[in-house]
């Protein structure tokens, strides 16, 4: 796969991925213990600023542009069936597709809507925060593993 569409798509493919997987990364490893570490209130006000924030062009067309570009792959790989690297083009865009796209739809943006409806200072917000951070977390990790894979992947077509 020297050249042509199938080297353009997958050379985005393993740059869209693999920033996706950085942001990802970075929350699990640190921005979540450092949100964690906060009080409740806090907490939960600052996460529901970067999660306003995150809905934003620099990041989404990343996130968004990559899963448009992973169905594109996809369906462009099934229906020609290159000779080379269908395995690998078609499993960094499931990787991402169901790992990295689904699990924020199914999992993590649900959550984030619950958390934008508490009040910071809420009993409520106190209580509910400890759980949000584990089970949100928890989630980001699949995220960003699905990620990091599909670049892998993407990466191992261009082999």
């Amino acid at each position: 796969m020297g050249e042509g569409p199938y080297f353009v798509l997958t050379v985005l493919g393993v740059l869209g991925t693999g920033v996706t997987a950085g942001v990802f990364c970075a929350f699990s490893t640190f921005v979540m213990r450092g949100l964690a570490a906060l009080p409740p209130a806090q907490g939960v006000a600052a996460m529901n600023a970067i999660n306003t924030a995150a809905v934003r062009p620099a990041f989404m067309s990343v996130f968004l542009g990559t899963a448009v570009l992973a169905a594109v792959t996809a369906v462009v790989t099934l229906v020609l069936w290159p000779e080379d690297a269908a395995v690998e083009l078609l499993l960094g865009s499931g990787l991402y597709l169901a790992g990295s796209f689904g699990v924020t739809a199914a999992a993590n943006v649900p959550r984030n809507a619950a958390l934008l409806r508490l009040e910071p200072g809420a009993a409520e917000a106190a209580e509910r925060w400890p759980a949000y951070v584990r089970e949100w977390t928890a989630w980001n990790h699949v995220r960003a593993v699905a990620s990091a894979a599909a670049a892998v992947a993407y990466v191992l077509a261009l082999a």
